[in-house]
């Protein structure tokens, strides 16, 4: 895949402004008073400080209040920094320790390092390096807050999954329905515990996160919040309407969910080998409709898409704005060619149309009827469930959507949905 696409060349609206962060807990240990103060006047302004003149003190504060992080004298007496940052780090594996010593060698500098320390400082300290260091710290224990509560909220989310117990009473319906859910989280959950876990591996190798770096790992901590969000929606939408508490259509722009879909897609393991090219209206158009039902199309279509080959292959999804409505006496269904919901579409313009084109291996004309029923698959065994263009067709249908779809032997496929805008939408 080329590493540049053409969602790189789309102006996006800024980011939010970060909310402010509540002041952090700094613990400062040092058997020596004067170090000790110099440093709580250093921080005092910055961060709510904790003093301790020994490392059995560090402890009991550290069990007592939630430590960021600990700025540590190597040599005390008592309890040595090198076993206060052990201790330290069995009550929380996630503070971060900065080591003080005025007798470094390189058998002790490993050690801390060995032991989680995030740096190692010489006495008599440099009040912007010490600061600089802290920082640092700081930044880091942000991020592994957010990174748990992301890994949080995915285990939270797949054990309301999983406790869900699908009684015998229940009809076949509400069993695809459940099944749906799975397929439907599968990929994104795949996608966002891939990415968490690589952010993880490089917040926790680096001595140092800032610059470039620190902005990308927060760029993409935001990216997979709102990812895993989505998630969430998704697999309440589906358990509400298994309840039959179905919810209100809400309003949804098109080019931010063409936006997501392009950050679940581009670190989904079916577009590493190919081109995948996401074209975003020139204008944003908001529609009535939910936009986990219009992302799970998209997203259902692209993968579909995206396997549709061995081989390498292209993929393109562009949307546009249709101000007539559909001839539909020219959709006449044959060999290539199937029309969906001629009788559910509302067909009152204006209309959204997008369409996901691959130029892979084609559907066979005796395949192309079979494509939209529940567990049709020609994939091989635990390869596919079956079920991703039967969820789209329900979700098209229950939208007053139609799905267009255009298909041969060794010319690719090109599935085409069209929704209507209705007049209260704006763009």
């Amino acid at each position: 895949m080329p590493s540049q696409s053409p969602l790189d060349t789309v102006s996006k609206p800024a980011p939010p402004p970060p909310e402010p962060l509540e002041k952090r807990n700094l613990l400062i240990c040092d058997d020596e008073e004067g170090p000790r103060q110099s440093l709580r006047i250093i921080f005092r302004d910055e961060y709510k400080v904790f003093l301790a003149e020994s490392g059995q003190q560090a402890i009991e504060i550290a069990r007592q209040h939630p430590i960021d992080a600990a700025i540590l004298d190597i040599r005390m007496a008592g309890l040595s920094g090198i076993e206060t940052l052990n201790q330290l780090k069995q009550i929380d594996p996630a503070i971060e320790v900065i080591i003080l010593t005025a007798y470094e060698t390189i058998e002790t500098a490993r050690q801390a390092l060995r032991l989680g320390a995030c740096d190692y400082l010489n006495k008599p300290f440099d009040i912007a390096t010490v600061r600089t260091s802290v920082s640092n710290a700081m930044e880091r224990r942000a991020l592994s807050r957010q990174a748990s509560a992301t890994n949080a909220l995915i285990t939270q989310l797949q054990a309301e999954l999983n406790n869900q117990k699908l009684q015998e009473e229940i009809t076949r319906t509400r069993g695809e329905i459940y099944a749906s859910i799975i397929h439907d989280i599968n990929s994104p959950l795949t996608i966002i515990s891939g990415f968490m876990e690589l952010i993880n591996q490089r917040v926790g190798a680096a001595s140092k996160i800032e610059g470039e770096d620190l902005a990308m790992v927060r760029d993409r901590m935001a990216r997979i919040t709102r990812q895993v969000g989505n998630c969430v929606d998704i697999s309440r939408r589906y358990l509400s309407f298994m309840r039959e508490h179905s919810g209100a259509n809400s309003k949804v722009g098109v080019n931010q969910v063409l936006d997501d879909l392009w950050e679940l897609l581009k670190f989904h393991p079916s577009a590493k080998q190919n081109q995948l090219n996401i074209k975003m209206l020139e204008q944003e158009l908001v529609i009535e409709m939910n936009g986990t039902d219009l992302i799970q199309i998209l997203l259902n279509l692209a993968i579909n898409a995206m396997q549709s080959s061995a081989d390498p292959h292209r993929v393109d999804v562009q949307g546009r704005l249709l101000s007539e409505p559909l001839d539909l006496n020219a959709f006449v269904e044959g060999p290539e060619d199937l029309f969906l919901n001629r009788e559910g579409f509302q067909n009152q313009p204006p209309l959204l149309c997008l369409r996901v084109e691959d130029d892979g291996s084609g559907i066979p004309s005796d395949i192309l009827p079979k494509i939209f029923e529940s567990y049709f698959t020609t994939k091989k065994a635990g390869k596919g469930s079956g079920l991703g263009l039967s969820i789209v067709q329900r979700l098209v249908k229950g939208n007053n959507g139609a799905i267009h779809v255009n298909s041969g032997t060794g010319r690719g496929t090109v599935f085409t949905v069209y929704f209507p805008v209705r007049k209260s939408a704006s763009c």
